[in-house]
């Protein structure tokens, strides 16, 4: 690739790197951020239960074949088309299609009432919002005193949803579908949370309430729970698809952003806004340096950059202009020890990363600095 094409074809996300915990669609999730110029690091916080092999699912199917329910509620098409495949698997699946029919039949979205009609049913009604509130909102209304309401989960229990329903007088049967469980290697999950933890990465995504769960459980079994938690709050950002998925993260003190609509395609593009936004952007030598998570953008020149280098440069831009000392750089380097000359060879290399030696001014027998415009710094103060 010539020197224009490297200008000119990197995307917004070029030089960020995203961690992935889904353990569904992760593969969907990773491709649209690697198109935009993202490094993924994939990590399944969860795995899938087979729903053939699911006794809690087959008894609550049996349940609800033997007694129809007034009020069924599907949330997701993944798991409403699952759990009549699983019921067809254990003979029960024209059993429980007749159940549903004579059931008053709630989807909470459009994908889901696509997989209801494809079963040969039909949906009394669907929200508008997609929102699980406003499901709850319309059975409170009608009343559900005697009523009996099953309700197909989605991983896990939904927070609130079922204490209300019972608060108004329901009998509540519970379809857990796809139930998650701890992945059999944990492995991927320790290395990324590690990765995290080290701030390796720029920003973590989560599609599913269960898999922030399992992974602020794996780093609590590992006693890095607090690390996790700090890294979280101030240096790596949580993207959450939704208000449900970010509810574990949130009863920890953890802000989040969720795109407005709840699916992956908003996410990536909410990630394209956020992660450019929170660059660093200095005016360097007559260049314009944004400081990306592993890359350097000069002007519109895209600079990958070493580990040790970016954690000198970052040292720099801390303090843009002003002479920062070799003791405190070494101290920036990771497990650079006592020796003053990591810091000599690790900025050799970022000088060369750059592409122009002039970026950052050396200052005899005191360390080194960026050469800062101070005319141009107010253009980019706010940035």
């Amino acid at each position: 690739m010539d020197d224009v094409q490297q200008r000119t074809e990197h995307g917004p996300l070029a030089g960020f790197t995203v961690g992935v915990t889904a353990a569904r669609r992760a593969e969907e999730l990773g491709a649209l951020l690697e198109r935009r110029g993202a490094r993924v690091l994939y990590a399944p916080a969860l795995r899938i239960v087979p729903l053939a092999d699911d006794k809690e699912l087959l008894a609550a199917t049996e349940e609800i074949v033997d007694r129809v329910p007034d009020v069924v509620v599907a949330t997701t098409a993944i798991g409403f088309r699952g759990w009549v495949e699983a019921a067809e698997g254990w003979g029960l699946g024209e059993a429980l299609l007749d159940r549903l029919r004579k059931a008053e039949l709630l989807a909470r979205g459009p994908k889901v009432k696509g997989a209801i009609r494809a079963a040969g049913l039909t949906e009394e009604w669907s929200p508008s919002s997609e929102s699980m509130a406003e499901v709850l909102d319309r059975l409170l209304e009608e009343g559900v005193d005697g009523r009996r309401v099953a309700v197909q989960l989605h991983g896990e229990p939904l927070p609130g949803f079922v204490e209300a329903l019972r608060a108004g007088g329901a009998e509540v049967v519970q379809v857990p579908v796809y139930r998650w469980l701890p992945p059999e290697d944990p492995g991927p999950l320790d290395r990324l949370l590690d990765t995290v933890v080290a701030r390796g990465v720029d920003a973590l995504a989560f599609t599913s309430a269960p898999a922030a769960s399992s992974l602020l459980a794996r780093a609590e079994e590992r006693g890095r729970l607090p690390e996790l938690l700090d890294t979280l709050r101030h240096d790596v950002l949580p993207a959450c698809v939704g208000p449900v998925t970010a509810l574990p993260l949130q009863e920890r003190g953890v802000d989040t952003v969720q795109p407005e609509r709840f699916r992956l395609g908003p996410l990536v593009q909410l990630l394209c806004r956020e992660l450019p936004g929170r660059a660093r952007v200095l005016p360097v030598a007559g260049h314009r340096v944004e400081i990306r998570g592993h890359t350097v953008l000069v002007d519109e020149d895209l600079k990958p950059v070493p580990p040790a280098g970016m954690a000198l440069l970052r040292a720099l831009a801390r303090r843009p202009g002003w002479v920062v000392t070799r003791a405190d750089l070494l101290r920036a380097l990771p497990g650079a020890g006592r020796d003053e000359h990591a810091v000599e060879t690790a900025m050799t290399r970022l000088r060369t990363a750059l592409g122009n030696p002039g970026l950052i001014q050396t200052v005899v027998k005191r360390g080194y600095r960026l050469a800062l415009d101070l005319a141009a710094e107010t253009k980019y103060a706010d940035v």
